[in-house]
């Protein structure tokens, strides 16, 4: 019988994707739980000067990704690195991960970017100050 699902992936298929998969991503509540633990990495917003302008996530760095090939040297040689941009609409954040995986850092890229990282009630700031954005509570169940 035919399932309109396809075929399933046998479970070590299954593991070893899923375990890869995890190697490069992650997601805004693990690189909050991360910040909280004291874990040494940076957060790189890589969207562009007016989008930081309106918001980003409090601690981040501001490397713009066409710029992140000439500023490599700011991240320091060894420290992992977790990227964002807007959200899951935005594929910024992949093109930024893979252009730092090029360049021999230890790169992960947050899934959900930026929209996700406020959605869920991490600090947000912007060139303004700090913003106070309602924490969606289909994201963030407490």
């Amino acid at each position: 019988m035919s399932s309109a699902l396809g075929p399933f992936a046998d479970s070590p298929t299954a593991a070893a994707h899923y375990a890869a998969k995890l190697a490069v991503e992650t997601d805004a509540s693990d690189v909050w739980a991360a910040r909280q633990a004291g874990e040494v990495f940076h957060l790189v917003d890589v969207r562009g000067q007016a989008a930081w302008d309106q918001g980003h996530a409090v601690g981040a760095l501001h490397i713009p990704r066409q710029q992140l090939a000439e500023r490599v040297g700011e991240l320091g040689e060894g420290i992992p690195v977790v990227v964002y941009c807007w959200s899951p609409g935005c594929n910024g954040g992949a093109k930024g991960a893979l252009e730092l995986a090029r360049l021999g850092v230890p790169v992960k890229e947050m899934l959900g970017g930026f929209e996700y990282w406020a959605r869920e009630g991490y600090p947000v700031e912007a060139a303004s100050g700090p913003l106070d954005y309602e924490t969606d509570k289909l994201t963030n169940v407490v």
